[in-house]
Parts: C-alpha cells; structure tokens; sequence
C-alpha cells in the first residue's frame, strides 16, 4: 500500500461488527499459557489488541501497523509494559526477539502476493509457536462487484494502481501453512451483519459507509472532495439495490452477507 489512507475513526464505525473475527480467531488458537510475547500485525486502531492482554496475561502484548494514523489511535490503548504499539511494515517486519503468537487480521489482503510473506512469518515463531491470520473471503460478494464496476467506468479518471485487496480459497492457505513446516487449522464463516441504514437515497447507505472504511477507502483518498462525493454516490445507487434496506425489529438496516476465511498454523515445539 502506499501512502497513509486510513482513518481510524471511519474504521470504528462498526467496530462490533470488526472485532467479532478477530475474537473468533484468537478463541481457536491454542492457548499458550507460557506466552512471553504476542504480536498483531496491522493492528489498526489497537482495541483489539489490547484485548489480548486478557487471553495472554503474562505476555508482553505489540501492535505493529504501516499506518501513522492508526498508531495513534491505538496509542490510547497502550499500557506500560504490557501493552505497546510501533510503526512497521509486516513485509520487512523482524522482531528483536522469537514471539509466541503472531496474528495478522484482516491484513493479508492488502499486500499483494503475501501468500510469499507467509513462510518467512512463519519462521519467526519461537518453538511451540502459533501464527493465526484472517482474510476477507467476499471479494465476488455484490458490495465488491459494484465497486469493482464503478472503478471500471472511472478507469479514465482514477490510476490503474489504486490498492486493491483479495485473498485466496482456505486449501490455498492450508497448503501454505504447510509448506512453511505448521500445522495447520484453516476454516471458513459467512456472519450476517445487520447494518443500520438511513432510506434516504440522499444519504450513504450503511453498506457504503461499512466499506468506506476498508475496500472504498484508497479509492476516496485518490479523489478530490468533489469527484470522491460523485464516486461513492454511483457506488451507493448499486449497493441499494444489491442490498435493499428493510425493516427489521421497526428499524430500517441492509443484511450484509460477509465471508471471511480464518488460519492458524502451529510450530513443532
């Protein structure tokens, strides 16, 4: 990725919604009651993060994410010496010391190839070792078809390497895992997220404002304010219709379908 894109704040909108994989992946991984160090690659505004505290309590828990502005966010949630967070890139990322559990959450997908980044992840784990990561799986989903569509009828007027995620089918990471000497767990969820949403056509709907956060978010930034406001409009229009806003429980939402793929591999002891 290139630049800072991210805005933490934007990304926070529906952080229930975020957090449910990232607890549903931490709770299948093995507990290490011995952990020393846990890393989270691409931690984003850290709440997650600091939740790990609680799953590893003698552990010294690090958040590493490329983005300044998310750094700074997750700042709030450090603790002296038990909770902290730096500025790294997972490509080229060292530690100082053999950690006991890495996580990568809904990160992966951003770096192209990082099917490659895999194996040298891998062999940073300390003996007994776990590396978890999840990826979105919803890249054929209708909120991603529509964007898809609209940046092809902006083709003129946007470059051709706005930073675009995708992922790989679960055989693909298990294989990987694998290769890269772990053992692997690797499995598949479809949640259902009921997203508010204002009927107002006017007004982005809360699919849109869901993925502004993420996926529709470098192509925003590539934009002045007045061609962003008309992108996202066209993208809007496709994913009220996609996803029509209903009435559930006298409140108006959209149903989002969201499947995301999980992986944990564990290094021999």
């Amino acid at each position: 990725m290139t630049g800072d894109i991210w805005n933490a704040q934007q990304y926070l909108k529906f952080a229930d919604d975020r957090l449910r994989p990232f607890l549903d992946l931490v709770a299948q991984m093995e507990t290490k009651d011995d952990a020393r160090l846990v890393v989270d690659l691409g931690c984003g505004p850290g709440n997650a993060t600091a939740l790990l505290a609680d799953w590893w309590p003698d552990a010294r828990i690090v958040g590493v994410d490329s983005s300044p502005a998310m750094i700074e966010a997750a700042r709030e949630h450090a603790v002296p010496g038990r909770v902290e967070f730096e500025l790294g890139d997972l490509r080229d990322w060292r530690p100082d010391e053999k950690p006991d559990v890495v996580l990568a959450n809904a990160v992966l997908q951003w770096v192209p190839g990082h099917l490659e980044l895999i194996g040298g992840l891998a062999a940073q784990l300390a003996p007994g070792g776990l590396f978890g990561f999840q990826v979105p799986g919803n890249f054929d989903a209708p909120s991603h078809v529509a964007l898809a569509e609209v940046k092809q009828a902006w083709a003129g007027r946007i470059g051709a390497d706005i930073d675009r995620p995708g992922s790989h089918d679960p055989a693909v990471y298990l294989e990987q895992l694998a290769d890269a000497g772990l053992e692997p767990d690797v499995w598949e969820t479809t949640y259902t997220y009921v997203i508010p949403s204002d009927p107002d056509p006017a007004v982005p709907c809360g699919v849109t404002e869901f993925v502004r956060g993420t996926a529709l978010r470098p192509v925003v930034q590539a934009l002045d304010e007045g061609d962003a406001a008309e992108f996202v409009a066209e993208y809007d229009a496709k994913v009220r219709r996609a996803y029509p806003v209903r009435d559930l429980g006298g409140r108006p939402v959209q149903l989002l379908a969201y499947r995301r793929i999980f992986a944990v591999g564990r290094r021999a002891a």
